[in-house]
């Protein structure tokens, strides 16, 4: 069974590239040997993530990332079955949203400023889903 789970968090310390790029070049090795997909969206103060796969990886990784001392704040904004995989072609894709236009986050919130924990989770996920459609998931790496 395929479920998918989002959740944000903030870095206990500012995010720098070099940490980034580690994050998601341990994602993309480890998640392939068990079935996760998704992507990782950023600012300097948010992590959003999306995982998609089997229900026990999922949530095993979940569990494992609430953990991580790198971020506090972790919230689940969405953990439910899915049909089909959103991002079945990144092991972890990524956006930075610093790098996204305003208007697009203002389509999904009331200000033009990322905050998924003032938003509901299902307004996140769809502006995961437009990054999807739009290309602008970037897969450095994968």
């Amino acid at each position: 069974m395929l479920v998918h789970c989002l959740y944000a968090s903030r870095p206990t310390a500012p995010l720098a590239a070099p940490l980034i790029d580690t994050i998601l070049q341990k994602s993309r090795k480890n998640n392939v040997a068990v079935g996760i997909t998704g992507a990782l969206c950023f600012t300097e103060d948010v992590f959003i993530q999306v995982l998609e796969g089997g229900r026990d990886a999922v949530c095993d990784l979940y569990n494992t990332i609430a953990q991580d001392d790198r971020h506090h704040h972790v919230r689940l904004l969405v953990y439910g079955e899915i049909s089909e995989r959103r991002f079945g072609g990144w092991t972890m894709g990524h956006v930075d949203l610093t790098r996204i236009n305003p208007g697009l986050l203002l389509k999904y919130s009331e200000m033009p400023v990322l905050n998924p924990f003032l938003t509901p989770g299902s307004a996140t996920m769809a502006l995961l889903d437009e990054l999807v459609s739009s290309a602008a998931i970037g897969s450095k790496g994968a």
